[in-house]
């Protein structure tokens, strides 16, 4: 396995995730509203793919220079067209862009050590192994055709496109088997409270 901490940390370590759709990016500003400093793994995923230089060479040898625009801006549609009818592909970019992105995780926590915890936002914590290196887990879930509807929404895509998607995820309830807390945002449920209410247990230890 290619992760290890170089270091021992004092303050918890939380993952926060969810299948496609299920709102886990507004979870993590309502903690971040609360003074809780969140790393967004797949936001950092994209900024890396065009500032590290190594892992920006790995990606055109794996797709090609088709991989990048003239401007050096990352050919997502062609990317994506690729690797999600292609788990093989996917699993390979997958084992380029991770390790990357753990070592930029290992330099934003030391900023954020004497905090009582962090959050790590990332949909694919378990499917890349990155949960056995923080010590609890939440998986923000809501009804499939909900987290369809609003990918739909959010990507301007189409439901084929979102099905095979998610695809390459583990279900929703092999997530929440995996985890140690739920947050529910159904549209039904109010998530604020839910999140206080987190937030004060991981607090309070």
């Amino acid at each position: 396995m290619w992760l290890k901490w170089p270091f021992d940390l004092a303050m918890k370590k939380i993952g926060i995730t969810g299948c496609i759709g299920s709102g886990k990016t507004i979870l993590s500003k309502v903690f971040s509203q609360l003074g809780v400093s969140v790393y967004n793994a797949d936001e950092q995923a994209k900024l890396l793919m065009v500032e590290d230089t190594k892992l920006i060479e790995d990606i055109k040898a794996l797709f090609g220079n088709e991989a990048y625009d003239s401007t050096g801006k990352l050919n997502r549609l062609f990317i994506s067209t690729l690797v999600f009818q292609d788990k093989l592909l996917l699993e390979k970019l997958n084992d380029l862009v991770h390790p990357v992105v753990f070592q930029d995780f290992e330099k934003w926590i030391l900023q954020h050590q004497n905090e009582p915890y962090i959050l790590k936002e990332a949909a694919l914590i378990f499917e890349s192994d990155s949960h056995t290196f923080l010590d609890q887990i939440i998986v923000v879930t809501a009804p499939e055709e909900l987290r369809i509807s609003r990918t739909i929404q959010r990507d301007k895509t189409d439901r084929e496109s979102v099905l095979v998607r998610m695809e390459n995820q583990l279900t929703q309830q092999e997530k929440l088997d995996k985890a140690d807390y739920e947050i529910v945002n159904d549209e039904l449920s109010l998530v604020i409270p839910q999140v206080i209410a987190l937030h004060k247990k991981l607090l309070a230890g």
